[in-house]
């Protein structure tokens, strides 16, 4: 018989539901960090990653779900040591906590530095840092997007810089988070949203010096990718001069400060004026040596004789042109006698021409007139040959009606062929009974087989 169950006893189920809710609604374990040692690491190809995290003297169970793995920025590996942020829930059917982590990133110098490198190998590989596809920053631009942080020394420096440096300027300064777990993800987005929504013609993504681990999110995969889709040129100050991160290595130009982006993103308005003056002075310099050249280029143009009589430059001109007329008229009248006299010589000689042809058309004329009689002859006589040879064709048709066995056949006749070596049947000599035999008449053949055979022919 089944043990009755204990008044306020709890099912397995029960009680590992129970659990779970209390761990769930934990405000600590909601959002928690874990440093550790990576062990057991399983990447699923599911695209989940499993894996324990363990120190001296425990270890927990994680897992990191593929929406957030790809997020990661580098790849896990195990035996590496990391900092995991998510939060504590309870696998129902195994009864197990375990951590379900939403980031994710090395611990320590070592490791950052190592995944740093790992990944700035893959991103090299595919072509992210050519100096080949750095785009020229926008001489004089318009709208200048600020993606940093907008309560740090770095915006303040980089809005005090472009002001006093290029007042046309329109800076727009998009928030972003350049530090901690949710770091990534904003720097990534605010990139986006700076070049699209805010239609910069530059985009600063800047941030003060700090750690390794305080510019880790400079140093993540989608930042990196978010700079290199940018379709406007991008500036990157992150950090002090020594820091270079991959967010760096991929943007259009580099700054060593905020400060220093300021600078190179706008020309100076003093720098522009005081070269606009000395251009200035340059062309008025130049204008001012033209025209004293060419008004002294003029007054010796006035000086000169012909300027004095300017008929006396067209008189002798006129002269010649006056002679020059007279040349061409004798010149023209000459010419219209030759040709006229070379028109008269070939009328005589067409006419003679003519007269020619008019004799030759007549003997072409009594030629053709013979031909054609010829021809009428020649016809009657092709009809009476062609007379007699359909006579004798006709002829011929005939007799050859008169031979063809079909004929034969059409009039009640028959051909009989033995079966097994296809000879012609001439006497009853040549078959046996029960031999198969073909019989042919006019309209086919029968196929038939001999009974028996007799002398005599039966009357018809």
């Amino acid at each position: 018989m089944a043990q009755e169950r204990a008044p306020g006893s709890l099912t397995v189920s029960q009680l590992t539901a129970y659990v779970k809710r209390l761990i769930d609604q934990d405000e600590v374990l909601s959002q928690v960090a874990v440093r550790g040692e990576i062990s057991n690491f399983t990447s699923h190809r599911s695209g989940h990653l499993y894996f324990s995290l363990k120190d001296e003297g425990s270890q927990l169970g994680c897992v990191c779900f593929r929406g957030d793995a790809c997020r990661l920025g580098f790849d896990p590996e195990h035996g590496q040591r990391v900092i995991a942020f998510g939060n504590v829930t309870v696998y129902e059917p195994r009864g197990q906590y375990q951590l379900i982590v939403r980031s994710m990133r090395p611990d320590g110098a070592g490791e950052l530095a190592a995944a740093v490198a790992k990944l700035r190998a893959k991103l090299e590989a595919e072509g992210l840092f050519e100096p080949s596809r750095k785009r020229p920053l926008p001489r004089f631009p318009r709208r200048i997007a600020l993606v940093t942080s907008p309560t740090g020394a770095a915006v303040r420096d980089l809005i005090s810089v472009i002001s006093r440096r290029f007042p046309p300027a329109h800076v727009i300064v998009v928030p972003t988070i350049v530090q901690g777990e949710a770091a990534p993800e904003s720097v990534a987005r605010s990139i986006a949203l700076a070049s699209s929504a805010c239609r910069a013609d530059v985009v600063i993504v800047a941030r003060g010096g700090g750690s390794l681990e305080d510019l880790w999110a400079f140093y993540d995969e989608r930042v990196v990718r978010a700079v290199f889709a940018c379709p406007v040129p991008v500036i990157s100050a992150v950090g002090h001069e020594t820091d270079v991160s991959l967010c760096d290595d991929v943007a259009d130009l580099r700054a060593p400060t905020p400060s220093a982006a300021g600078e190179l993103a706008v020309p100076d308005v003093c720098e522009l004026a005081a070269s606009l003056e000395r251009l200035g002075g340059r062309a008025y310099t130049a204008l001012e040596r033209v025209l004293t050249g060419g008004g002294s280029r003029l007054e010796a143009i006035c000086r000169r004789p012909t300027m004095e009589r300017p008929l006396s430059v067209l008189e002798p001109r006129w002269q010649r042109l006056d002679e020059a007329g007279l040349r061409a008229t004798r010149a023209l009248d000459l010419a219209t006698e030759r040709l006229h006299a070379r028109l008269t010589r070939t009328d005589l000689s067409l006419r003679a021409r003519d007269a020619k042809l008019r004799g030759r058309l007549l003997g072409f004329e009594e030629r053709r007139l013979r031909i054609a009689d010829g021809a009428r002859r020649a016809r009657v006589a092709v009809e009476r040959r062609s007379e007699r040879l359909g006579a004798r064709i006709g002829a011929a048709e005939a007799s050859l009606r008169a031979l063809d066995p079909n004929q034969v056949l059409e009039r009640g006749y028959a051909l009989v062929w033995r079966h097994e070596d296809q000879r012609l049947v001439r006497s009853i000599a040549q078959v046996q009974p029960e031999d198969g035999i073909f019989v042919s008449v006019a309209d086919g053949t029968i196929d038939a087989r001999v009974t028996g055979t007799v002398t005599e022919h039966p009357d018809v």
